[in-house]
């Protein structure tokens, strides 16, 4: 981890033996199942998903060992619907380093993720919690029909409702469950459950929000794909909502209002340029900080101890990114 990321320290052993974990699912498979794995370990990523359930199992008492299951069958099922991602957005980089669809065929790389979702979901059932189980498995398909929606009928759609309702499904509803289920295999009652729940989806928010500047913001060599990837691929996002409701006017604010998708590369550059040189950017960090509050704001009421202080300051580095 990197020296911005101190506050994941309490843990940082735990998340090694998470990485074990998740090599080991390829032990007695195809060799090259073992060589994927490595290569997706090996892409980066802080890692922030598992750390928020070994965090906040910690912080609950939960055994260890059956965190770091939970923590690994986070991870794992993270890592799978990116492979999937990808393929589908037919990204080439993920962070800078070659995705696995670059390097290996549709058909191999979708077998591949699907070995990984089976993987993550025998690893949550190896909790032994009910509960658990009954939340990861809805947590999927919440991810998988939200990937669905956004394929079929997502495009360009001018709508703050829709738009919270696709980043729930993509990113808030893990970050939900990371936090949620390390209570429910915790010795705790529905109380501290319920915080934590509140907990995650509101970092899961900031999180995505973030992300979204970022692809207006970053550059090609740090987010791994063109600066406004999302607008080109007919995909809304919170900037856009803020210059939108702004820019009336603006004649390609005014195109997408109408329902139309950009018509081309010029277009697209003109709708960047005039987003970034906006408030629309410092409207949406102001957005995303308020979800971050939020979830302090839940912390409050659980245990104090040196992990809900690492779970508070994970809250404000993820406004505070810029990668």
């Amino acid at each position: 981890m990197s020296a911005n990321l101190s506050i994941f320290t309490p843990v940082q052993e735990d998340i090694e033996a998470v990485e074990r974990l998740i090599r080991a699912q390829a032990d007695g498979h195809h060799s090259d199942i073992s060589a994927a794995l490595n290569i997706l370990l090996a892409s980066g990523g802080k890692r922030i998903r598992p750390s928020v359930t070994l965090l906040a199992g910690q912080m609950l008492g939960a055994e260890k060992e059956t965190l770091i299951t939970m923590a690994a069958a986070i991870e794992l099922l993270h890592t799978a619907t990116l492979v999937h991602d990808d393929l589908i957005d037919n990204s080439l980089l993920r962070r800078g380093v070659p995705t696995l669809n670059s390097k290996w065929s549709p058909a191999a790389t979708v077998l591949t993720g699907d070995f990984l979702f089976a993987c993550a979901a025998r690893l949550a059932s190896e909790t032994d919690s009910i509960s658990a189980m009954k939340l990861f498995s809805k947590t999927l398909s919440i991810i998988v029909n939200g990937e669905i929606t956004q394929l079929l009928s997502g495009k360009c759609k001018i709508s703050r409702e829709n738009y919270y309702q696709r980043i729930y499904a993509k990113t808030a509803s893990l970050f939900e469950t990371s936090a949620w289920s390390a209570a429910l295999i915790s010795p705790t009652g529905p109380q501290q459950a319920e915080k934590l729940r509140r907990y995650g989806y509101n970092i899961g928010i900031a999180f995505q929000i973030v992300d979204d500047i970022l692809d207006f913001t970053g550059n090609q060599a740090t987010i791994g794909k063109p600066v406004g990837n999302d607008l080109r691929q007919g995909l809304i996002t919170l900037p856009v909502l803020n210059y939108i409701e702004r820019h009336h006017d603006n004649p390609d604010a005014q195109f997408l209002i109408e329902g139309n998708c950009p018509k081309d590369e010029e277009q697209v550059q003109r709708l960047i340029d005039a987003i970034t040189n906006s408030s629309a950017i410092d409207s949406s960090y102001r957005e995303a900080n308020q979800y971050v509050q939020q979830a302090v704001d839940n912390l409050q009421e659980l245990p104090e101890s040196p992990e809900r202080t690492s779970l508070q300051n994970l809250s404000y580095y993820i406004t505070e990114r810029r990668i």
